[in-house]
């Protein structure tokens, strides 16, 4: 049963930016590519929860890397892209 005073928590019981009542669990940042050392934009989802691990393409060279997106308890993000073996 959910109360009104409630609010969401990942699996940690943390909470992540964007489940405070907003609507728009995403925001923004710049990474560099491993590759071609491009300076581009990512966009992060904390709905996807405290610790995310993916595969994105460079939107300048096109070539695949390894993502890796944590959020500390506080809320605050660490983002680490690496080439994609």
């Amino acid at each position: 049963m959910r109360h009104d005073d409630e609010h969401d928590e990942d699996a940690t019981g943390w909470d992540l930016p964007g489940q405070l009542g907003d609507d728009d669990p995403t925001q923004e940042t710049e990474v560099e590519c491993p590759y071609c050392g491009e300076v581009v934009p990512l966009t992060l989802d904390s709905s996807g929860g405290a610790t995310q691990d993916y595969v994105e393409d460079c939107q300048v060279c096109c070539r695949p890397w390894k993502v890796h997106v944590s959020y500390d308890v506080g809320g605050a993000v660490e983002v680490k892209v690496e080439p994609s073996s």
